[in-house]
């Protein structure tokens, strides 16, 4: 193809030279934006191919910061960011920006809420879902449905994982398939996971995207992958059939996620975390919280959160004014010590 050194397209090469992208392809791509809800096991993967693929604006959201447990499977973190707890959506952005220079790479540290999910996820061609979070997926469901913007949906846990692509109203959309948010359920920090699952469902994800994003969506199967990588079993269940016209969201058009009361003070417990965390509406004086949690114990601080241990309970406050409660799952308990120690 006469790619030299010096062309601004010798990166993409091989990529190019497949016959599904080519350059007229590849220049898509470089257009294209993208959103990653969730920047850890799948997200970070995702996110990954798609810098490397040469997707021109990535944004990436995740409320949390980087941790040992995180560094078996999130592919982009070492323990470099964890020794620095690192918000995670920062970490990842400095690896892709550093894979990639030619893309634009967003780092958004926040909780993906009613209050801020049309302004994040309406600019975009394509919202990628990392979470492990039900109450979210059902968020972004609402925004593809309302605005017309597909999502790919992705899971893992044990060795097992799930993915599907869903493009209301030409497909059903998540809700049509789970009409509402299953209580409890199965988290890595409950029952476990391994890498190599994380990376089948991301590369399933990622070649979804690229599938899309540079029109290939004839080859975007309506189908939902369920599979096991230790149970050696895989299963691809035809979903085209699923569309309900009694759906509360692409049937009905009730965003009843989207629409939930705004402005009040959020608690919420981080499944399989023992962990609460709690958001209050507007800004915090980071600087006030931190003179007052220095003269209560051992404070650490870095340029993104503060961290203090209190009453047996590990205390993580971002700029935000999100506060993570580690060591209890009680959410009443949470909110009290957000009142004393943060306050408004």
């Amino acid at each position: 193809m006469g790619l030299h050194f010096d062309d601004p397209w010798e990166r993409y090469s091989r990529q190019i030279l497949f016959s599904g992208i080519g350059r007229e392809g590849q220049k898509k791509l470089a257009r294209a934006r993208v959103a990653v809800v969730g920047v850890g096991a799948l997200g970070t993967a995702v996110a990954n191919h798609l810098a490397r693929a040469g997707v021109g604006f990535i944004r990436l959201i995740d409320r949390d910061f980087v941790e040992r447990s995180n560094l078996q499977r999130q592919m982009l973190f070492d323990e470099a960011d964890a020794e620095g707890l690192l918000p995670k959506a920062i970490a990842a952005r400095e690896k892709l920006t550093a894979i990639n220079r030619t893309i634009a790479v967003e780092a958004v540290v926040d909780h993906l809420s009613a209050e801020n999910a049309e302004a994040l996820l309406t600019d975009v061609d394509l919202i990628l879902d990392g979470t492990d979070n039900f109450h979210v997926r059902y968020l972004i469901n609402d925004v593809s449905v309302k605005y017309g913007i597909p999502w790919v949906h992705g899971a893992v846990v044990r060795a097992r994982g799930m993915h599907a692509f869903f493009r209301p109203p030409k497909t059903p959309c998540y809700r049509c398939l789970l009409p509402e948010p299953p209580e409890g359920g199965e988290t890595c920090d409950t029952v476990g996971i391994i890498g190599p699952v994380v990376d089948v469902i991301a590369s399933l994800e990622a070649a979804a995207a690229l599938k899309w994003l540079v029109g290939a969506e004839d080859k975007i199967p309506t189908a939902l992958v369920d599979l096991d990588l230790w149970e050696n079993a895989y299963a691809s269940i035809d979903i085209s059939r699923a569309k309900n016209p009694n759906c509360p969201a692409c049937g009905m058009r009730r965003f009843e996620f989207l629409d939930e009361r705004r402005g009040e003070l959020t608690a919420s417990f981080l499944c399989g975390r023992n962990a609460v965390q709690v958001k209050a509406p507007g800004t915090i004086d980071f600087d006030a919280v931190r003179r007052r949690w220095a003269a209560l114990g051992q404070l650490r601080e870095t340029e993104h959160l503060l961290r203090l241990e209190y009453e047996g309970l590990v205390l993580t406050l971002f700029r935000d004014g999100r506060l993570i409660v580690q060591g209890t799952a009680d959410v009443h308990r949470a909110e009290r010590i957000y009142a004393e120690l943060v306050g408004r």
